[in-house]
């Protein structure tokens, strides 16, 4: 229970504060809970051959390691820079056309320039806010992580 308390406020401790330095730091403090928990399970199936505790905890511990392999990748796998340049660089030789466009016009109406200039903007916006979960105005949730803290909690060691 212990290893799992330490895992759970790990993992709380880097959504926090999700500096590089500190999540490879995290990422080896979890890798040595993994170990700990697979001797845990060695010891465990030696000792007792009941199929159905053991099965679970072995998929359990498993569903956690394949979870953090899913955060990692949503941390780690970002839209490269210059996909994002190259949306705003779209996005601004778009809008000039536009703004040329409607400049030939005789009758000048910015309204709908504008509206879509905006346009693109937030979608773009939109798009490199939702690459970064740890960062910006949409951010991951952690509540259940918060749960699990406190559902471990009332367990003594």
């Amino acid at each position: 229970m212990k290893l799992l308390k330490q895992y759970v406020q790990l993992r709380l401790d880097v959504t926090d504060d999700p500096s590089q330095e500190k999540l490879n730091r995290a990422i080896a403090q979890s890798n040595v809970i993994y170990e700990a928990l697979w001797q845990q399970v060695k010891l465990l199936t030696a000792k007792d051959n009941a199929v159905v505790p053991t099965g679970v905890f072995v998929q359990s511990l498993n569903e956690m390691i394949d979870n953090q392999g899913k955060r990692l990748s949503a941390a780690f796998n970002q839209i490269p820079n210059m996909v994002l340049l190259a949306l705003y660089g779209i996005a601004a030789v778009a809008s000039g056309f536009s703004g040329y466009a409607s400049g030939l016009e005789t009758k000048r109406t910015r309204l709908p320039v504008l509206i879509v200039g905006t346009l693109i903007c937030v979608v773009i916006l939109l798009i490199q806010d939702i690459d970064r979960p740890f960062s910006g105005f949409i951010k991951v949730s952690q509540q259940p992580m918060v749960d699990a803290a406190v559902s471990l909690s009332s367990y003594s060691d």
